[in-house]
């Protein structure tokens, strides 16, 4: 996950050039991305069309948006994305970051995924419909959303912790996740054919707490919440909803975990991680499953963290 705390401007969509492609930029309320560069013997439509559709006529590419995708898990899930296949598009609060997510994907084929990025505020409505405006623009439909954005916040005792360090947290945990699912609920109710699924990013904590965690815990409890309330609601229409519950995968938020962390018995020890690749690799067996089966939720962690008898 990503922090994404920080007020700023209303989102843009910059598209990523790779062959066959040119960059742009496009701005709230309602982003309108450029049409790729024509090929030839094609029109900028035909183009457009062709560019999402895979080697050999078949369906049309499926297309993801994953949040918090400049660092972490959402870097990692959105690369797995897009070596399966999927168009992304990355949301995140810092643009650089989400450049480089992009960079590091090394799209250099006509044919490859296209990637977009739309630096967005989470706790923002008007960035969150901007993005998901870019993603219709652009692509015409959603298939994924990938719920990831988040900040773990300050670890201190809870009669220190101030009302505006717990408000952080839940804004972007909790509603910036309410906001997002919102919207693409909307975009996938619309759209024709009808459906997508959505994929939230709970964790260990959304069953166990951690010493000094007040905030992150409550919100990861609440995203259960969510995750349960969106597969209701989202029956008629097709909409699935699933919960990733991750334990120590090695991010930049759980660096901590590796010099030591204090435990339940007011130890502080060194924790065991896992890659953040393993969870990728489970986000992307649950988004390419029908919409007719659901991993309703999964637990992927570090195989001997403490977590079974934590407490």
């Amino acid at each position: 996950m990503a922090q994404n705390t920080q007020r700023a401007g209303a989102a843009q969509a910059t598209p990523v050039a790779r062959a066959g492609h040119v960059g742009g930029t496009a701005t709230a309320p309602r982003p309108t991305l450029p049409a790729p560069a024509t090929r030839g013997g094609q029109t900028p439509q035909t183009a457009a069309a062709a560019q999402e559709a895979r080697e050999g006529g078949a369906a049309p590419r499926k297309v993801a948006v994953v949040t918090g995708a400049g660092s972490g898990i959402g870097r990692a899930v959105a690369q797995a994305l897009i070596r399966a296949n999927w168009s992304v598009a990355l949301a995140g609060r810092r643009a650089e970051a989400l450049a480089e997510t992009a960079r590091l994907t090394d799209l250099t084929e006509p044919t490859s995924p296209a990637v977009v990025t739309v630096p967005t505020d989470v706790t923002r409505p008007e960035q969150v419909d901007a993005l998901f405006a870019a993603v219709r623009d652009r692509f015409g439909r959603l298939d994924l959303l990938f719920n990831n954005a988040g900040t773990f916040g300050r670890a201190v005792p809870l009669t220190e912790l101030s009302y505006d360090d717990w408000r952080a947290v839940v804004e972007v945990n909790l509603t910036g996740a309410f906001l997002c699912a919102q919207a693409a609920f909307r975009t996938m109710q619309e759209q024709e054919p009808q459906g997508g699924r959505i994929i939230n990013n709970g964790s260990i904590s959304a069953h166990v707490p951690r010493p000094h965690s007040v905030a992150y815990t409550a919100t990861k409890h609440a995203i259960t919440g969510l995750t349960k309330s969106l597969s209701l609601d989202g029956r008629p229409y097709r909409i699935a909803c699933g919960q990733i519950d991750i334990g120590n995968a090695a991010t930049e938020m759980t660096g901590r975990m590796q010099t030591g962390t204090l435990q339940a018995n007011g130890q502080t020890a060194v924790e065991p991680v896992m890659d953040a690749a393993d969870v990728a690799r489970t986000v992307v067996h649950m988004a390419e499953l029908p919409l007719e089966a659901n991993v309703q939720f999964a637990t992927v962690m570090a195989t001997t963290m403490p977590y079974i008898g934590r407490g």
